[in-house]
């Protein structure tokens, strides 16, 4: 339709009359309707939209003629791919501005994007090379037209290109059975798109959603809620919508899931999962750690001579392995005179630099008079890698009862629990200094040095202790991480005996759905990537919780420790019995490996003797 100024409107009613005598009664009413239902205005923003540069781009000029920005940090636009097939999702919060705003975005990283769209909007000429229409309000003619709609998709994909998709094919809204405004069912076509092509997944969130009114309106009828759209789209004028992305979820991950339906409500879940992840300025806010005067300075280092001094005096029987420069050695305090005031310095450094630590000059407390130090000795450079404290139960408790155990500062525990892990090996404090930590190799020995004390001391088959997850990571990350650790690794009866001493504030997150997320996330590499995306630097799952629970570990509780920089401790427990011996090789000997299943008379204890015994036949054949 051409309006008295000779401008082409596209957004019309003329479109949707017929001849009918009530359609003709309607005509003379045409634009007052037009008015109040935004396509007047709709127009207005399509002819200034013309006037500001190239239509190739036509997207970027809607935004500048309604004076609408997003916020998106430089770290989510890296995580979009700048070539090869991808398929990028996001939720429909607003049912018309963030197609707009994804394709300005897209249009950004690469040239070669297409979104599926409305078939509706195909009567913006200068949007029609970005978009495939799809027809969703059904019928036979609509099912034709979607049918080469897909075959344009799957084509498109496999020539490497991007294809955005909004799943939910309509708007955001809340319902009478659900207030929560959120997108309905995601349609499983994505699922089939994916699958066909084998593509990647991007998942992009867009914060907000519309009015109060469009809420109410769409839940006294759907298609209120539909007439309100024009209006919704123009409210958004003058305003700045925050976009996030998630990382990129490789096919290789995707192709496991065995129905559409579980691809579909995992890629939905990675997408939502953002929306607990705040905006960078909100995270910088709340995670800037200023200089407190309450901080005492850390201890000068020791004179390395002093420790040498120390080493030197140990006996050789305590020195666990070596392997090149690194030994690794466990001792007494009354054995290291020296070098225990410099494991506390090193303690209260690496812990700082993570935002835990004590705040006082060295980290060393009472429970570090009596406990055993572990610690991995460079000899090349006289200074030390890392270290653990380990508190033998049997020993402590005699001496000192429960109270005895570092564990029960953070933890109520019954005497019970003690009783039905006598005895165990209570590990802790346990850290690799800075300049060691570019390398896995450090904490490897660490972990063998573990192996070989519970080699020498067989009857430790229970290790267990705090498991820090720190301040470094959102609250929606360690919330992720408690609920999945409570619903896949955790130890229901043990944990009946514990009972944190400030337990972790529970907060619903936005995109966990438990009963979905249950059977989607089953391990703790599922649930690493899901952190990652929550995270601006990327980090997934803390290194040393997921080397626990490789070994099988169990959690029994978790609790926050005010005196250690509000950092979240997990309660773990490992039964080495348990843990799969091709891992614990890893660690402890094989010859002392054998000899301690067969000391606890283990389920692996008859396979690993027959695999020894069938071994010696070979190589005396």
């Amino acid at each position: 339709m051409t309006d008295e100024k000779g401008k082409i409107d596209i957004f019309s009613l003329d479109a949707e009359l017929s001849n009918t005598l009530a359609d003709k009664l309607l005509k003379t009413a045409r634009r007052p309707l037009e008015n109040m239902l935004g396509l007047t205005a709709l127009n207005d923003v399509y002819h200034k939209s013309l006037k500001l540069g190239d239509p190739t781009y036509f997207a970027e000029n809607v935004l500048k003629a309604m004076n609408v920005d997003f916020r998106i940090a430089e770290q989510d636009l890296a995580r979009i791919p700048e070539k090869g097939k991808i398929v990028l999702v996001a939720n429909h919060p607003f049912g018309g501005i963030e197609g707009i705003i994804m394709g300005a975005i897209l249009q950004r990283v690469r040239p070669d994007v297409k979104i599926m769209a409305n078939y509706l909007l195909s009567a913006i000429p200068e949007m029609r090379d970005l978009f495939i229409f799809v027809d969703p309000f059904g019928g036979p003619a609509a099912a034709r037209a979607n049918l080469a709609s897909m075959k344009q998709t799957i084509s498109w994909l496999k020539e490497g290109s991007m294809l955005g998709v909004f799943p939910a094919g309509e708007v955001s809204h809340a319902t009478w059975k659900n207030r929560r405004i959120t997108d309905p069912a995601w349609s499983n076509t994505v699922a089939k798109i994916v699958k066909k092509t084998e593509s990647p997944v991007v998942p992009m969130f867009f914060k907000g959603h519309n009015r109060f009114m469009f809420q109410l309106a769409g839940m006294i009828h759907p298609r209120l809620r539909t007439a309100l759209l024009p209006n919704e789209l123009l409210n958004k004028k003058n305003t700045i919508i925050d976009v996030r992305v998630g990382n990129v979820i490789p096919y290789s991950r995707l192709r496991k899931f065995t129905t559409e339906d579980e691809l579909t409500d995992y890629v939905r879940m990675r997408t939502y999962m953002l929306a607990d992840r705040p905006s960078k300025e909100i995270e910088t806010a709340e995670t800037i750690v200023f200089p407190n005067s309450d901080m005492q300075p850390v201890i000068d280092p020791v004179d390395p001579e002093l420790l040498l001094t120390d080493v030197e005096g140990l006996p050789v029987s305590q020195m666990l392995l070596e392997s090149g420069d690194m030994q690794v050695y466990h001792a007494s305090k009354k054995q290291l005179p020296h070098l225990i005031q410099e494991i506390g310095r090193l303690r209260e450094i690496t812990f700082r630099a993570t935002d835990e630590g004590t705040g006082r000059s060295v980290d060393l407390d009472e429970f570090d008079e009596y406990y055993q130090h572990l610690f991995v000795w460079n000899k090349a450079k006289s200074e030390i890698v890392g270290a653990y404290r380990l508190g033998r139960t049997d020993n402590i408790i005699k001496r000192f009862g429960k109270k005895g155990m570092y564990t029960t500062t953070l933890f109520n525990m019954r005497s019970s629990f003690f009783e039905q892990i006598h005895p165990a090996l209570e590990m802790g404090r346990s850290f690799v200094r800075p300049e060691y930590q570019r390398s896995f190799s450090p904490l490897l020995m660490l972990w063998r040095g573990i192996g070989h004390y519970v080699a020498k001391y067989p009857k430790y088959k229970i290790l267990f202790g705090p498991v820090s997850i720190n301040k470094e990571y959102q609250s929606s990350s360690r919330q992720l991480m408690v609920s999945f650790l409570k619903a896949h690794n955790f130890l229901p009866e043990l944990a009946s005996k514990v009972k944190a001493i400030t337990p972790l504030r529970h907060r619903k997150l936005k995109g966990w759905d438990k009963k979905h997320s249950q059977r989607i996330i089953t391990s703790v590499d599922d649930l690493s990537e899901v952190v990652s995306d929550l995270e601006f630097d990327d980090k997934g799952v803390p290194i040393l919780l997921k080397q626990y629970l490789k070994l099988g570990g169990k959690l029994l509780g978790f609790n926050v420790d005010p005196n250690f920089s509000d950092v979240l401790d997990g309660l773990i427990l490992v039964d080495v019995t348990k843990t799969d011996p091709r891992i614990m090789e890893r660690y402890m000997p094989k010859a002392d490996l054998i000899k301690f299943h067969q000391m606890h008379n283990s389920q692996f204890a008859a396979e690993l003797t027959a695999e020894a015994e069938e071994k010696a036949l070979k190589s005396t054949a």
